[in-house]
Formats: C-alpha cells, sequence, structure tokens
C-alpha cells in the first residue's frame, strides 16, 4: 500500500530465515482486515510502501535451528501478532504484550503475499489436525476476527442471562454476535445497517437489529431493554461516534469491551462513565490464547464464523478487494494466493 486507495501487487524477493527462531509460512489464505481499511482511507501518499496483511494460515516449509514446537510441513494458524511464548505477558495469556513481539504488517512483513517469514515461530504459530478444506474460512477466522470478537466480549463481560449490544456490522461484529452466544447472553442486539450483514448477525444469534444511527439508535437500544440499556456492550469500531454510543446504550454498573482500533485521543463522557460505574476493557485481541478454546468449536461445527467470508480474490485481485470492503459491497474479502 503505498497511500490512500493505492494498492499495487508486486514482485519481492522470496522471503528468508533470519533469526535462528523463525519459520518460513507458505501462505494457503490470507484475508483483508477493516483495521486494513483505515491506511486505505487515510495512508498519506509518499508516506513508504507499508507490506498489508496480518491474517493467515499455511504450511510451514523451513525452521530456524531453535525452533522446537512448530515442524516442517505442519498446517498452522498465524495470529495477527507474533509472540515469544515464554515471557510474563505470554504466561498471562496476553500475547499482544510480549516484549518480543510485534504485529504482522507493522512490524515486519504482511501475509497477503504467497510467502511469509514468522518471528518467534514456537511461540506464535498454532498447529492443526489435518486440514479439512471446508473448514479453512474459519480457521482463517481464528487468526484474527474470531479472536477479536470473543475478547470484545469477555471486556464487555458478557455471560449468562445478561443483554449484550454489538456496535458495528463488520467481521469483528458479527464475531462478536458469535462470542456472546457461546458466552450465554440472553439477548443479543446488533447496531448496524447492511441488510445482509444483519441476515448474517441473526443467523449468529442476534435477537434484535437496530439499523437507526445516534439518537435513534440509542433510544431503540433501550426500548429494546426495558429503558435500562444492556449490561454489555461490544465496541467493534473505533470511531468516537462508536464508543459515545456505546457509553449511551449500556446500563448502569454495565461494562464496554472496545476492540475497534481506536481513532480518537479521549474516550467521550468520562464524568458520566465515572457516575454510572461503567466499565471499560479491550484492546489488541490475544488471539492466540482462545485459539484452543474457540477451535473444538469450529471443529465440531458448533460455530461457523467463516461465513462473514463472502468474497475470494487471488493476489492479483487484493486491489479491488480492498475497493469492495471500503464500498462496503463486500464484509470480508480472503486471498487465495
Amino acid at each position: 500500500m503505498y497511500g490512500a486507495g493505492d494498492v499495487r501487487v508486486e514482485k519481492v524477493p522470496d522471503p528468508t530465515l533470519r533469526e535462528r527462531t523463525d519459520a518460513l509460512v507458505r501462505v494457503a489464505r490470507a484475508c483483508i482486515c477493516g483495521s486494513d481499511l483505515w491506511p486505505y482511507r487515510d495512508k498519506p501518499a509518499g508516506s513508504g510502501a507499508a507490506r498489508m496483511g496480518h491474517e493467515a494460515i499455511g504450511i510451514v516449509e523451513a525452521v530456524g535451528s531453535e525452533v522446537r514446537r512448530i515442524k516442517v510441513g505442519d498446517f498452522v494458524i498465524m495470529p495477527f501478532a507474533f509472540s515469544d511464548g515464554t515471557c510474563d505477558f505470554c504466561h498471562d495469556g496476553l500475547q499482544t504484550s510480549c516484549v518480543h513481539g510485534g504485529f504482522f504488517g507493522m512490524h515486519t512483513e504482511g501475509a497477503q503475499a504467497e510467502a511469509l517469514r514468522i518471528p518467534q515461530a514456537d511461540g506464535t504459530l498454532y498447529p492443526l489436525p489435518a486440514g479439512d478444506d471446508s473448514l479453512l474460512a474459519s480457521l482463517l477466522s481464528l487468526s484474527d476476527v474470531m479472536g477479536t470478537g470473543h475478547h470484545a466480549a469477555l471486556g464487555a463481560r458478557v455471560g449468562p442471562g445478561k443483554r449484550a449490544a454489538v456496535i458495528g456490522d463488520g467481521a469483528v461484529g458479527l464475531c462478536g454476535v458469535i462470542a456472546a452466544k457461546r458466552l450465554g447472553a440472553e439477548q443479543i442486539i446488533m447496531l448496524g445497517r447492511h441488510p445482509d450483514r444483519l441476515a448474517l448477525a441473526r443467523r449468529f444469534g442476534a435477537t434484535d437489529c437496530v439499523p437507526e444511527r445516534g439518537q435513534a439508535g440509542v433510544e431503540r437500544v433501550r426500548e429494546l431493554t426495558g429503558g435500562f440499556g444492556t449490561h454489555a456492550v461490544l465496541e467493534c469500531v473505533g470511531s468516537e461516534q462508536s464508543m459515545a454510543t456505546a457509553l449511551d446504550i449500556v446500563r448502569p454498573g454495565g461494562a464496554i469491551g472496545r476492540v475497534g482500533v481506536p481513532h480518537y485521543d479521549t474516550i467521550p463522557g468520562a464524568q458520566p462513565m465515572f457516575y454510572r460505574n461503567i466499565s471499560v476493557g479491550g484492546g489488541p485481541a490475544p488471539v492466540r490464547a482462545y485459539i484452543a478454546e474457540l477451535l473444538s468449536d469450529v471443529l465440531e461445527g458448533r460455530i461457523e464464523p467463516g461465513l462473514v467470508f463472502d468474497r475470494v480474490v487471488d493476489l492479483q485481485g487484493v486491489p479491488d478487494g480492498y475497493r469492495a470492503m471500503d464500498a462496503r459491497e463486500s464484509i470480508k474479502v480472503m486471498v487465495k494466493p
């Protein structure tokens, strides 16, 4: 990506092992993320080319001399952050704060490619049983969006009998619906505007859909919750307006789990939030910590997060994939190199 709206497909040198803890992965599937649309809209021209992509599954082709757990030939999930798996934060299940970690497409090359070098391979990659082609999309979702939706639900303290609202009908928000249902929410309200996405939200477990925006949307949520608002709000957008809406619809004593990359400097409504005892949690999801828990539900067919992928492109089609997602013609684009 060279600048806003300027995505190009280029030949680059093949990746190589640089550190003894590296692995090389041949990418089987990658994708475009909603967070990739922020630079697609506002990356300044002349700021340098960025190799994009931070979600992938693939096959290990080579490993460094100090890699012990990952083997050549393994079929693996690559979480969007790399981590050593041994530091204090990794032991706490917060791999996105690993002292030797970083983010693909930001601190290393991106995954919208044929192959990729994986730093800290033992701590980062998650080996899978033999691949089932029918599950590839859902397995790919575990590299980011399904784990991120789960993280939002945990941050919002979703639990049995709770009322939950999800702000944002993109892939993360839709996976947040799956997560809220998985965790036992009694009522799940999806706030979104696109009929096809709202239909998928209902398929995933949303009990109500609110297409209204602003104050009209707030009032509708209150009507659906007896005037009190929801116990939990999953904020999956990252705009100042979406956070303001979250604060308006959460009930006193409730919690907001935010996973949309924030494009604001301060959280609005600090005093009302204080006096209503509202908790705000979340951040970059440590999806590596969640794969084992979510994988069994994917393999046994209890959840189908791969349904958020509604378009498949090859590498040459990636620029049009960005355009389609930016124009809301597609929920999430899968890349098949």
